[in-house]
């Protein structure tokens, strides 16, 4: 780690974009505290924040304890930035995000000038806006991780970006977790029903999550009850001595296959891997286990180990239906995802639907900034604009939506065309010619919007979108 991380901000610019920020007092106090290590190359962290975090709670000076939480605040952006590319270098290519669709949940410090050290609580407080990095100093205690651990764990752990990651079928609940808060009869049902296991397959996984609750759940709770364990504390792997515990309450027939704690361990994940799967399934984000050759199951794609090297699907009544189609399937993608997230900003406040609404189109329709819209939508600063409209994951959501009402059409259509075993080919290969054409499509409004206008965005996905926006206000 290098000491200019302990002043140089990483937040989220007017287009949602990163950018690096120096805070010129963190840098002057942290060179004034550390004046050694300020020009090493490479420091080491725990001694550092050990003293910041002794400052920024014990400190008789108020504005050095303010310091101190604006040195850990810097450092703490540089390990929330860490966190969203880890996410995205393992799940992001599978599942169709980026550390950009991350960045506006977790990273929204911007060090706003109100903040202030309440003496009596020992806390980081705000009149206005508190942003995880506060949070996270409240809530870190040395004595259980280090910083960098604990940053960790609430970016993880954070239930806006959990909830988005769940919605592209990534869960992040470890298998322990999982296992922890499965009722036993919900995992005979889901194995019965949906893996189609009979009784006797079924009834050694029954026993076994039993006595892993048996064991494991009563030792978090005498945890908790003895202050040792936070109640949304991440369930980690059982312990050898709990391993050794379930093994000694298994039945004997069990105890002859399941010989040792990496058994009984393998077993055990064994399990919670059907569960993950089953509940990524339910969101529609992963295919049944089971053989999709079964009687009555329909394949609607085939898988190709080759394509033909073109579609000829080049007669003019085509392309123009063609036209027409993308059309329609654009606006009904538009009219489908604005009203799903108006229905789901409405559950959770009713004044945070027409703000999206609003600020959606004085972004898309009159070429407006992040930081212009705020004060009109009643906001306090850009980053929560480009949190509220969340642009990124909007337009993701039309372009599935969009590629899914297009394909169906297309094939419907190119059955005129192409006799059953021909299309049966070319079904994978129209897709991809879509995802390619809608692609487009998208990056065009992306690159226009990167950039802040004084005009309505150009592209046909801001065009059309105003459109339905317009239709919308003037529908009673």
């Amino acid at each position: 780690m290098t000491a200019s991380n302990y002043w140089q901000l990483v937040r989220l610019d007017g287009t949602g974009g990163r950018r690096v920020e120096e805070v010129a007092i963190a840098k002057a106090f942290f060179q004034d505290r550390f004046p050694i290590l300020a020009a090493q190359p490479a420091i080491a962290d725990a001694p550092i924040q050990r003293e910041l975090m002794q400052l920024l709670r014990t400190a008789a000076n108020s504005i050095d304890r303010q310091r101190a939480a604006w040195c850990l605040r810097c450092f703490i952006s540089h390990q929330i930035e860490q966190v969203c590319v880890q996410l995205e270098v393992k799940f992001g290519t599978q599942h169709g995000f980026t550390r950009y669709d991350l960045f506006p949940f977790v990273l929204n410090d911007h060090l706003v000038a109100d903040q202030r050290f309440d003496q009596a609580s020992n806390r980081q407080v705000s009149t206005q806006y508190r942003p995880l990095a506060v949070e996270i100093l409240e809530t870190f205690d040395s004595d259980r991780a280090g910083l960098s651990t604990w940053v960790t764990r609430q970016v993880r752990h954070h239930r806006e970006l959990r909830a988005f990651l769940h919605e592209h079928g990534v869960l992040l609940a470890t298998d322990w977790g999982i296992l922890n808060d499965t009722n036993p009869e919900s995992l005979r049902s889901i194995l019965t029903e949906f893996y189609r296991l009979t009784p006797d397959e079924i009834a050694p996984a029954y026993r076994l999550l039993q006595i892993y609750h048996e064991v494991y759940r009563r030792d978090r709770l005498q945890q908790r009850q003895l202050g040792r364990l936070r109640d949304k504390e991440v369930c980690a792997a059982p312990s050898l001595d709990q391993l050794t515990r379930i093994a000694e309450a298994l039945p004997a027939e069990m105890r002859v296959a399941l010989q040792s704690p990496e058994r009984i361990l393998s077993q055990l994940q064994k399990i919670a891997s059907q569960l993950r799967q089953y509940r990524l399934h339910r969101i529609g984000k992963t295919l049944p286990t089971q053989s999709l050759d079964r009687p009555g199951t329909k394949l609607l794609v085939a898988e190709l180990s080759a394509v033909e090297p073109e579609i000829d699907l080049e007669e003019e009544s085509f392309l123009t239906f063609y036209r027409e189609q993308v059309m329609n399937c654009l606006d009904r993608s538009l009219a489908q995802v604005t009203s799903d997230r108006v229905t789901y900003l409405q559950r959770k406040k009713a004044e945070a639907a027409q703000q999206f609404l609003m600020a959606l189109k004085l972004f898309h329709c009159k070429g407006q900034s992040m930081s212009e819209i705020a004060p009109q939508v009643g906001l306090q600063a850009q980053f929560q604009v480009t949190r509220l409209l969340k642009l990124k994951e909007f337009r993701a959501n039309v372009r599935s939506r969009l590629l899914q009402l297009l394909f169906q059409v297309v094939v419907e259509k190119a059955k005129t065309y192409s006799d059953a075993a021909r299309l049966q080919k070319l079904n994978q290969q129209i897709e991809i010619i879509l995802e390619e054409q809608i692609d487009v499509l998208i990056q065009q409004t992306e690159k226009e919007g990167a950039v802040a206008k004084k005009h309505p965005l150009r592209s046909l996905f801001a065009r059309r979108l105003c459109r339905h926006l317009d239709l919308r206000s003037n529908t009673p």
